[in-house]
């Protein structure tokens, strides 16, 4: 069963919400996160990536870095930038993109089913990449970025949400690039008590996004909860809490969406050289495990075990012989897998797709023309993906294996600083 439930969000006023709502931290380097926020200085990104407004000088992971998020985001409180709900909601967070709506419920979830496997992950994570954003959510008492949660669609879970949109909507803007938010509160008793009954019935929660995040604030939970157990009380430790009760880090922020609502974009590849082969060397091993098919037009893969292949100003379309999914499991019948195994290791000798400089990756995002311009340009050969299913990410986790790096590319991405969980509540 899945503990999810509402809590009292710090969120920006209704007037300036557009120009505060940022994209993830992670999606910007050093220089571009700081141009964001010259262009927009009410941008949380300006407190997620706080460097942005201190000299070049001072390193990213800096303690002064952290220092100066707080004192910023302090600043915004103080200044009624952002403003904090007396009563403990829900929030329904709509995402419109190309016409594309994509509907989620935001709420806190546990940190317990993370450690306990209700929460299901599909990445490792690295610790290295889990420091910053754990310096910077325990320094701040807040957590800012939400996690994206996956789960099977339920019913009763689906008609509140329903109506909730039926009100008038807390916030309703266009962001920069074009797509559209949307959000609604439940704060009616009867409500939030119905999707928190409905959660306890859902035995798998998925991270579809945001592993490093998740593992962060987890991490800081676990922390907190070590240093709340116990307080000296004259030469005595006496339990702070009573047995079963929580606190607000227990907890970490999420926007959780029914798989029905989700879409994942392929997530592309492009390597550097032909690993020491001739074309002609090239196309005779790729036509050992699949069929080989000039093709006259770019190719964005219809179905899985399908690809599109790009090299020297031609596409073409490669068919996996189907042999190649036999007696697999969950993670080898993946596409990404069976490229890597048959062709991109083998072949053209990427080893480790996490560490080998001579592959990049591409979100489908950047359309087939960015794979045609990076062959052209400063690698070799591209390739085209047939997406990940949302549905192939959950078997993967549920057999408790972990899919290759750079399987899945989710749009639209959620905005940080929307809404926000104050963990030294």
């Amino acid at each position: 069963m899945a503990d999810i439930r509402p809590f009292n969000s710090v969120r920006p006023r209704g007037d300036i919400v557009s120009r505060v709502a940022a994209l993830p931290y992670d999606v910007y380097n050093r220089a571009e996160a700081k141009v964001e926020v010259e262009r927009e200085p009410l941008s949380f990104l300006a407190i997620d990536r706080a460097e942005t407004s201190l000299p070049d000088e001072v390193d990213t992971y800096d303690p002064k870095v952290y220092a100066h998020a707080k004192e910023l985001y302090q600043a915004r409180l103080d200044d009624g930038t952002y403003i904090q709900d007396e009563d403990s909601a829900y929030y329904v967070y709509e995402l419109v993109m190309d016409g594309r709506s994509q509907i989620g419920l935001v709420a806190v979830a546990s940190i317990d089913d993370y450690v306990n496997g209700v929460i299901k992950k599909h990445e490792n994570t690295r610790e290295d990449k889990e420091i910053d954003r754990i310096t910077h959510v325990d320094t701040l008492g807040a957590q800012t970025g939400p996690i994206f949660l996956a789960y099977r669609e339920d019913t009763t879970i689906d008609s509140v949400v329903m109506k909730a949109r039926k009100q008038t909507a807390l916030y309703d803007f266009t962001s920069p690039d074009g797509i559209t938010h949307r959000v609604w509160k439940i704060s009616d008793p009867e409500d939030v008590d119905k999707i928190s009954k409905a959660f306890t019935a859902i035995d798998a929660i998925y991270i579809a996004d945001g592993h490093h995040r998740a593992a962060s604030a987890v991490k800081v939970g676990l922390k907190r909860r070590e240093e709340a157990a116990t307080i000296k009380m004259g030469d005595e430790e006496t339990l702070l809490a009573a047995e079963g009760s929580r606190i607000e880090s227990d907890y970490f922020l999420s926007v959780l969406f029914p798989e029905n609502q989700l879409k994942i974009m392929d997530y592309n590849r492009t390597v550097k050289d032909l690993n020491g082969l001739s074309k002609e060397s090239f196309f005779a091993a790729i036509r050992e495990n699949f069929a080989v098919e000039l093709a006259d037009a770019p190719i964005s893969p219809e179905k899985k075990g399908t690809f599109g292949m790009y090299i020297e100003g031609q596409w073409y379309r490669l068919t996996a012989k189907e042999e190649l999914y036999k007696g697999k499991d969950a993670v080898g019948a993946l596409d990404v897998s069976i490229l890597q195994d048959y062709l991109l290791g083998p072949v053209l000798g990427i080893g480790d797709p996490r560490t080998d400089k001579r592959i990049d990756f591409i979100g489908g995002i950047r359309g087939l023309g960015e794979l045609e311009r990076r062959a052209n340009e400063d690698m070799k050969v591209s390739f085209s993906m047939y997406p990940t299913s949302i549905e192939e990410l959950f078997d993967v986790a549920d057999a408790g294996l972990l899919m290759p790096p750079k399987s899945t590319w989710f749009e639209p991405k959620l905005r940080s600083g929307i809404f926000i969980h104050n963990i030294d509540a």
